[in-house]
């Protein structure tokens, strides 16, 4: 895998990474309900559904590496496609206020309830039910692994370099979330935010359309 390859996958990662997501809307809830640091818990149980999820992709690697170049496009169009829809969903939406508790007591009810094990319980839950993930490995790793190299090795830096993003990602987002809690319940935050991820949905579906076939 050369650096260019590499470095136009960590663009991809990125773009797609910092959308907001299910995962995303987890931890900010999360965050602004507990704490920042209450939803590493969650965060690093999305991060093992997401290795799950990429190591049984793995498995079919090579056959979709073999297959012809029509199979290949047809992979990577659906990729484009499903982003679009993400996309044109999030920018439709009617959504203009985040479905959260205001209660000055909700903090205390989620310590008392939320143990670290329902929290990573409930974050491999939120991961292995996105299906953005499991699009994201059939459509994205094969079209930068270099077939006449070990495949292991590539996918293992392609894999780790999303978990960093991911996790890196989610964190940041709690932080965040929870200094900007207060902001973030005010009304049409919500339509705000829609409208950002939908945007950042179509400029990857772009991306991923201009992406070509590793020889």
């Amino acid at each position: 895998m050369s650096m260019d390859t590499w470095l136009l996958y960590v663009l991809a990662v990125l773009v797609l990474t910092i959308t907001p997501g299910p995962a995303v809307l987890m931890c900010v809830t999360n965050s602004i309900n507990s704490s920042a640091r209450m939803t590493l818990y969650p965060a690093l149980g999305n991060i093992t559904s997401l290795i799950a999820i990429m190591s049984c992709s793995a498995i079919g690697i090579g056959a979709i590496l073999a297959s012809s170049a029509m199979v290949f496009t047809v992979i990577k169009y659906l990729g484009v496609l499903y982003l679009l829809y993400l996309g044109i969903s999030s920018l439709r939406s009617k959504a203009s206020d985040f479905e959260m508790p205001t209660d000055g007591n909700n903090s205390n009810t989620s310590h008392t309830n939320g143990t670290r094990l329902r929290l990573y319980v409930k974050g491999m839950l939120v991961g292995a039910s996105n299906p953005k993930a499991l699009l994201f490995f059939t459509a994205f790793f094969p079209q930068f692994i270099n077939p006449a190299a070990a495949k292991l090795p590539q996918f293992l830096v392609l894999g780790v370099t999303f978990v960093f993003f991911e996790f890196s990602v989610l964190m940041l987002y709690a932080t965040f979330a929870e200094r900007m809690g207060p902001w973030l319940r005010s009304k049409g935050k919500a339509r705000m935010f829609n409208q950002l991820s939908g945007g950042i949905f179509v400029a990857a579906a772009m991306l991923l359309a201009t992406v070509k076939r590793a020889n």
